[in-house]
């Protein structure tokens, strides 16, 4: 394997921060969308934990891009069932931040 990106250490990171809190932890899984003729990625997750059936969705920026990171998450959160939390990582910064579910819309 080649050199890690900084993004890559950074997931990995976070993943030594939280292994702990989870029964397992899954990295850099990619959803695609169901249609058959266009199988199309509609949506990557940098960390997945789970614990007690329930899913916590990490994603991960080198920078401090909360906006879309928050975006990011809400997509998923619509797309997987048992999404319990969603968080944005900033790498650069070692910040870790909850991100609400959007309510209301």
């Amino acid at each position: 394997m080649g050199k890690k990106i900084k993004h890559d250490i950074y997931v990995e990171d976070l993943c030594n921060q939280i292994k702990g809190n989870y029964d397992s932890l899954s990295t850099n899984l990619v959803l695609f969308s169901t249609k058959k003729k266009k199988r199309r990625v509609i949506a990557e997750i940098d960390v997945l934990a789970i614990k007690d059936e329930m899913y916590d969705v990490y994603e991960v920026k080198c920078s401090y891009r909360i906006t879309k990171a928050r975006k990011q998450l809400r997509k998923i959160k619509k797309l997987l069932p048992n999404v319990g939390n969603m968080f944005f990582f900033c790498g650069g910064s070692g910040v870790l931040k909850e991100i609400e579910a959007e309510t209301g819309r």
